[in-house]
């Protein structure tokens, strides 16, 4: 079995022994790797979501070869990009020339795209602005999208659609909307990444069962988006094969187990297991489906 987790938050203190400015435990990074690899997973995209972020994901993904980075500004961090020193010129410049130095390990351009459930971070007209800069920077690099569409009344899907020349392919990450909502993506040529913030209704099941296997991919989005108890799918996972290792209060920390309330990429088996689940598959073969499609469009992996 070979999985991809397209959308893995690394460079979070908390994969560090981190939280909120506060050492709570040793770092555990290469241990958080090791599991990874022992539920299967061969690859990872680090998600880098500002100019310095995605530096930081880059660094990181130099010094292990199944890591690789996106390069974009998310939506909620626009509002850093006319703080730059020279404005917004200056801020994608900067991120084209990350790119441009490193192409052995940038293969996509993101994580961008629009998010009206948290203006307060970045206010419409903000976000507007530099997301359609992103098209520009997937056209002069050549390289796919990782994007983000939350709540936001058919502007995502507009703007895609003018600009949709400017970029080879892409996928809107941590899917969370309706069967429709996921059709309107679909028709848009995108694919849908699927975590565990997408599978927590029945409402969410339906529209994850909607969307063609071979325009799937899979993710954690960790450290958040875990499959919870209290989520529609939770209760699909009985028949698991794969079992999450036990997980402790970080106050309690043990290398050996999983912190609470910490996502990290090895639970995605668990996603897996409900989408192999909803399309009625063995998991093995969904797995194959899930890795060839990312491999399609994420090419330099």
């Amino acid at each position: 079995m070979k999985l991809i987790d397209i959308g893995a938050n690394l460079t979070d203190p908390v994969f560090r022994g981190k939280y909120r400015g506060n050492q709570a435990h040793p770092d555990d990074l290469e241990k958080i790797l090791e599991r990874a690899r022992d539920a299967g997973i061969v690859a990872m995209m680090v998600t880098g979501g500002s100019l310095e972020e995605s530096r930081h994901a880059i660094e990181m993904c130099q010094q292990h070869a199944h890591l690789y980075a996106t390069v974009g500004c998310h939506p909620t961090r626009t509002s850093e990009v006319s703080k730059h020193a020279g404005g917004a010129a200056a801020y994608f410049a900067a991120l084209q020339k990350l790119i441009s130095e490193n192409r052995d390990k940038v293969v996509a351009i993101g994580e961008c795209g629009l998010d009206y459930d948290r203006l307060h971070f970045s206010d419409k007209a903000t976000q507007l602005e530099h997301f359609v800069r992103h098209f520009d920077l997937a056209q002069e690099t050549g390289l796919p999208l990782f994007l983000h569409d939350r709540n936001t009344q058919g502007d995502f899907a507009r703007l895609v659609k003018e600009n949709r020349q400017k970029f080879t392919a892409g996928v809107v990450h941590s899917f969370t909307g309706s069967v429709g909502e996921a059709q309107e993506l679909l028709d848009l040529g995108l694919y849908i990444g699927i975590n565990g913030c997408s599978l927590k209704t029945e409402d969410n099941l339906a529209a994850v069962k909607s969307i063609p296997v071979d325009r799937l991919m899979i993710e954690t989005d960790c450290p958040y988006c875990e499959i919870r108890p209290t989520h529609a799918s939770h209760k699909l996972l009985e028949k698991a094969v794969w079992k999450q290792p036990e997980s402790k209060r970080k106050e309690r920390w043990s290398e050996e187990c999983l912190v609470k309330s910490r996502n990290e990429p090895c639970t995605i088996r668990q996603v897996l297991h409900v989408l192999a689940t909803l399309h009625a598959m063995d998991e093995a073969e969904m797995a194959d489906r899930l890795y060839d499609n990312t491999v399609r469009v994420f090419s330099g992996i």
